[in-house]
């Protein structure tokens, strides 16, 4: 009975769900904040973005804007999905180590611990994958469908 109460076994695991709604929560306000503002104030920005790899502003700024306004829709859908989350971590990566240096917990709110927990969200997609709510799922599942159809006629051809 105990066990049954701590483990919730009564409660049936979806961890494809539990992907989608992981993708959903984090990646569309990561979306709505930070990627529509690059999208639209790009040009404003660039005028005093920080550049802690020493690229430039604007090359720095479009390789945020390209993780936050390209890559994180692409992650809420699900197309492309663990590249868009890779490319994600390494920009969420760089602001967290070298604009916040590393920061998690501090006493003002610079940012770090919200980059931090981005940047898990990041990585727990690019190694858990879309899961099946995702058009990498979709495309996926025709895949095998086509490999499993031109078997089926494999097989039938050889009897």
């Amino acid at each position: 009975m105990l066990e049954q109460l701590l483990l919730l076994k009564r409660i049936q695991l979806r961890p494809d769900f539990a992907r989608l709604l992981l993708r959903v929560m984090v990646f569309v306000p990561l979306f709505l904040k930070h990627g529509v503002e690059k999208l639209t104030t790009f040009g404003t920005m660039s005028q005093h973005f920080p550049d802690p790899l020493h690229l430039g502003p604007v090359p720095t700024l479009a390789i945020a804007m390209i993780a936050d306004g390209i890559c994180a829709p692409l992650i809420v859908i699900g197309l492309g999905t663990r590249l868009a989350a890779l490319y994600s971590v390494g920009n969420v990566f760089v602001a967290w180590a070298f604009v916040h240096h590393m920061a998690i917990v501090t006493r003002q709110d610079q940012g770090g611990e919200t980059l931090f927990l981005y940047l898990a969200a990041c990585l727990v997609v690019f190694f858990g994958g879309p899961g099946k709510y995702s058009i990498d799922g979709l495309i996926e599942r025709k895949r095998a469908t086509k490999h499993e159809n031109a078997e089926a006629i494999a097989r039938t051809v050889k009897a």
